[in-house]
């Protein structure tokens, strides 16, 4: 056994991590934890009470509570024992395919992704199989529940992923529903990047008014191989500067951020028009057109997306050398997940605002809160 895994002092050996998990993250390059790794994991490993976490996209979410949830699942029991509920089908595989891999040592925990786009009989003759966790999205997993494909009754912890995002989109009915039929759980896990009031009302509904509560300083969450830029440019000049950004990009690959439907639709059609290899990814599409959308980009049949900041949620496409921001989003955790789609796994990236003159006191607004420099654009 690799000495570092066996020793305490190992980063993670330190948060609880037991050394086969280890040995997983570590193959997966995970070595040193986050803040919100090591801010969570110690507490669901040696507590696991209920727990509201404040965390961004990009912060290392998904290790911090799937390894305690890996390691409270007993593998010799065929029951669905945890509960993951995600926003999107792509965070939903996202972080089906992240337990798969940290447990590519220890002893086997089965784990089903359910959500829409996929076979729905396909998905309950799957249920059928020993499975310890369940990662879901809150449709599709009622969906399987009225046809009887799989019960709640056995699981012990549930976990709400970008709890904000899933109210957003409309899913507090079937949030508190699923919540009723896991009535058996020992504690809800739920992280969220905002706390509105829907927040506010679902955590005391369904939530220990003791809850251990644990807060990521926007700061900390900012990838330090990120480059941030802006540029000076008018509204009506914004598609020409995208376009002669892009055609210098050779082989560099990246998603340009629109905050409206409409508006990713348009700059798309301006891009598209221009010869630019250039598909869009907005809320209007269908699963499967979101699908070939996807296929396209993560093949590299497209070199650029345009999105919204909806429609990008979960979106995990290695190797983007950049993300360039048509506006700057309205809230500051917006900008932290547009910009975390860069700069992966060690590698270097750019998060480039195209700002209007007379808004360009919203830099220094950036800069203050999450404790970066910005420099300005020259190209």
């Amino acid at each position: 056994m690799n000495s570092a895994m066996s020793d305490v002092s190992h980063p993670f050996a330190s948060l609880g991590v037991p050394p086969d998990m280890i040995r997983g993250l570590e193959e997966l390059g995970i070595v040193t934890p986050t803040e919100v790794q090591r801010k969570v994991i110690p507490f669901l490993l040696s507590n696991g009470g209920d727990l509201i976490a404040q965390a961004q996209t990009g912060t290392g979410k998904t290790a911090a509570f799937g390894l305690p949830l890996l390691k409270k699942m007993d593998p010799t029991y065929s029951q669905i024992q945890g509960l993951v509920l995600a926003p999107t089908r792509e965070l939903a595989k996202q972080i089906g395919k992240q337990l798969f891999r940290f447990t590519k040592y220890t002893e086997k925990i089965f784990v089903e992704v359910l959500s829409g786009g996929d076979n729905l009989a396909r998905q309950a003759a799957a249920l059928r199989r020993p499975t310890q966790i369940v990662v879901a999205t809150p449709g599709r997993l009622l969906d399987l529940l009225e046809r009887d494909a799989l019960t709640l009754e056995h699981v012990r912890y549930v976990v709400l992923d970008e709890a904000d995002e899933m109210l957003s989109m409309g899913f507090k009915k079937q949030l508190t529903e699923i919540l009723k039929l896991a009535a058996m759980r020992r504690s809800t896990w739920l992280f969220s990047a905002t706390f509105p009031e829907e927040i506010q009302q679902l955590i005391k509904g369904c939530m220990s008014a003791g809850a251990h509560s644990i807060q990521i300083d926007h700061a900390s969450v900012v990838n330090r191989d990120i480059a941030h830029r802006f540029a000076l440019c008018r509204r009506d000049k914004k598609s020409e500067f995208i376009a002669d950004f892009l055609k210098r990009q050779k082989n560099d690959r990246g998603l340009i951020f629109c905050r409206t439907k409409s508006g990713a639709m348009t700059l798309s059609k301006e891009l598209s028009g221009l010869g630019l290899p250039v598909a869009v990814l907005q809320g209007d599409l269908m699963q499967t057109e979101r699908d070939k959308v996807m296929r396209a980009f993560k093949k590299q049949r497209v070199q650029f997306l345009v999105a919204t900041d909806v429609a990008a949620r979960g979106i995990d496409v290695a190797d983007l050398a950049f993300v360039i921001h048509h506006q700057l989003p309205d809230q500051i955790e917006y900008y932290t997940h547009r910009s975390g789609r860069t700069a992966r796994a060690g590698k270097k990236g750019m998060s480039l605002a195209l700002i209007d003159p007379k808004e360009k006191r919203q830099i220094t607004q950036l800069e203050a809160k999450l404790r970066v420099s910005f420099s300005e654009w020259r190209s």
